[in-house]
């Protein structure tokens, strides 16, 4: 039995108001509670800097749920991420720059939302160059890595706007959680 964090990271805005990514959120507790200890945030509604350093603490995963807004988590998230992540307790001064982090027997998983469709990445003629989605996603990836976690194998929904095909999707996550988390 783990003890996993599972964090929505939505920001809403008026032409975006989070049902996707809620419910993957929902998914996954629906899916992972039943063998494992199950802790949630909801960042839009919210939180205690305290409690949530307390949940990371905790935790054996940390999955992060969250659209890509502008190729990066949103500001919400972000601010989260700035003041959860303490000096001390996260993370400390090391000889080797990015080699000072302390939650170094956890792990995280990203499952994000983007709006760009699959072939956008991998082909050097589309938008990406050729770059592929954990490229799009290093510097999140840069930001676990110095607090020590190590990653696994990131879920995504593409074209989440244009063709939202939730059933999909979901369908999809169950099948990547069972892969990666073998619940």
């Amino acid at each position: 039995m783990k003890n996993i964090l599972i964090i929505n990271g939505h920001q809403r805005y008026s032409t975006a108001e989070g049902n996707l990514n809620q419910t993957l959120m929902d998914k996954m507790v629906s899916l992972l509670s039943e063998k494992n200890n199950i802790k949630t945030t909801i960042v839009q509604n919210g939180y205690k800097i305290e409690e949530e350093q307390q949940k990371f603490l905790w935790a054996d995963i940390v999955i992060y749920q969250t659209p890509v807004y502008w190729f990066s988590v949103p500001g919400l998230l972000k601010t989260y991420m700035d003041e959860v992540y303490a000096y001390g307790l996260f993370f400390k001064s090391a000889d080797q720059y990015g080699s000072g982090g302390l939650l170094t027997k956890k792990k995280y998983m990203f499952s994000t939302t983007w709006n760009a469709p699959e072939k956008a990445f991998n082909d050097p003629t589309q938008f990406f160059e050729g770059n592929s989605l954990e490229d799009a996603l290093s510097h999140l990836h840069l930001m676990q890595k110095f607090i020590g976690m190590k990653p696994l194998k990131s879920f995504t929904c593409y074209d989440v706007i244009k063709n939202p095909k939730v059933g999909k999707f979901v369908f999809e996550l169950e099948l990547h959680l069972k892969e990666v988390l073998n619940f």
